[in-house]
């Protein structure tokens, strides 16, 4: 994967991932060539992108969607494939930066995402191996701490699905002495992520949608009455554009390059551990410690181990991504020391400033969402559904986050990441010392 936001790969080729490897739908890419009408065109084949037309095709609306890979090929495609309830931003912080208003208003919706996600995967047959249940891991007091209050503030917004778990509980779901406890979600859950958004293209096409691949945008007329989308080979005129490339929009609409930072995250998936993989998630969940920078893991279908986790600010790979991440995997699983790791990955997200998603309009009638912070399984479906609501004319809930003020990075696009990593120290230093 190359080290910067614009990049693709010119062939839809995607990266040397398991996911790829193991994806159970190959498309025949269609390229933009010409001139395409539509009611709306969308930016981008990822979840944002697709829960958007997905949405919109289902109330009968002309759908195009133009994407300049492949379907899924960027974080969509890559990811841990956990589903996780939730903003990166706490609702404490969102309701201390912006009012008791709009916490309640982020509190009613942060389980949304999961269940659009749970209804498109039923209605539409989608096999990506989707199963319940979600575990935030603590390595120290402090963290227990943080969940105990995490799971009170939920509470307070009317979500009870959570349950504490102390060290004994916690490794009879997940085989590790690593962790003083830890907290259940059981409204969370997993899947295979390319397999998701596979899954979800071709329910798009069923409803009539078009998915135009390996067409890269050269450029976006967000302020025409009529936006529209240029590639290399075409173009798409429609009433309402919305830009859903996240991480990977890179500078094809300059006003958006400066709201969100790429972050490229890590993975590797071992060789199929047969039924040593049962003794070390014997609850088959996923998992996720709640340091600032974390580690994350799950098993796949095939039982191997799926573990992801570093961060580098500014979207570039590390240099060799399995002497990164295997250190971490032994950590918590030392009877992984020395296993067969067949496959390792990078992909960027992208992070906002504020940790909060942006939903907005550039003109009058082209639309973005974009800065999931880490969390964007199902804050980008949630976020394509309320695209949508916009779209066809209600736009209470989008209005709600359009008003949210984004914050600029400190040191603007040049030095923004090394800020950010100064700044990530700290955290490093408190997950260090348990304060």
């Amino acid at each position: 994967m190359a080290n910067n936001t614009q990049s693709y790969a010119g062939d839809g080729r995607y990266p040397d991932s398991y996911y790829a490897a193991s994806r159970n739908i190959i498309r025949t890419p269609k390229v933009l060539e010409g001139e395409v009408r539509a009611d709306v065109a969308v930016l981008g084949a990822g979840y944002s992108g697709l829960s958007t037309a997905i949405h919109l095709a289902e109330k009968g609306y002309k759908v195009v969607v133009v994407e300049g890979a492949g379907v899924g090929w960027g974080a969509s495609g890559r990811n841990g494939g956990q589903v996780v309830n939730g903003l990166n931003a706490s609702l404490d912080t969102i309701k201390r930066r912006y009012g008791d208003a709009a916490g309640a208003f982020v509190g009613s919706l942060v389980q949304e995402g999961g269940k659009i996600i749970r209804r498109i995967v039923s209605q539409y047959g989608i096999e990506c191996d989707l199963k319940d249940g979600n575990i935030y891991a603590a390595y120290t007091a402090a963290h227990m701490r943080e969940l105990e209050h995490k799971k009170a503030l939920w509470k307070s917004y009317g979500m009870d699905d959570h349950q504490l778990l102390d060290k004994e509980a916690i490794r009879k779901l997940v085989n590790t002495d690593a962790y003083v406890g830890g907290m259940l979600d059981t409204t969370g859950g997993h899947m295979h992520p390319l397999n998701l958004v596979l899954g979800e293209a071709k329910a798009l096409e069923s409803l009539g949608g078009v998915v135009y691949e390996q067409s890269p945008v050269t450029k976006v007329e967000h302020e025409a009455e009529k936006p529209v989308i240029h590639t290399a080979k075409g173009r798409v005129i429609a009433n309402i554009a919305v830009l859903c490339g996240n991480a990977y929009l890179g500078h094809v609409v300059p006003k958006l390059v400066s709201r969100v930072m790429p972050v490229s995250t890590q993975m590797v998936a071992t060789e199929p551990l047969g039924d040593r993989a049962d003794a070390l998630i014997p609850s088959d969940m996923c998992v996720e410690d709640v340091r600032y920078i974390l580690d994350y893991f799950r098993l796949s279908a095939d039982k191997r181990m799926i573990f992801g986790g570093g961060t580098v600010y500014g979207g570039t790979d590390p240099a060799d991504v399995r002497a990164k991440i295997r250190p971490n995997m032994e950590k918590v699983f030392p009877s992984l020391k020395g296993v067969k790791i067949d496959y390792a990955w990078s992909g960027n997200f992208a992070l906002s400033f504020s940790r909060v998603p942006q939903m907005g309009k550039i003109g009058r009638n082209t639309y973005f969402a974009h800065g999931y912070s880490g969390h964007g399984v199902t804050g980008s479906h949630l976020f394509g559904k309320i695209l949508s609501e916009a779209v066809h004319g209600d736009a209470s809930r989008f209005s709600q986050f359009e008003k949210l003020p984004w914050i600029p990075f400190p040191g603007g696009r040049m030095f923004r990441a090394q800020y950010s990593t100064i700044g990530s120290w700290w955290y490093q230093f408190k997950d260090a010392f348990g304060l």
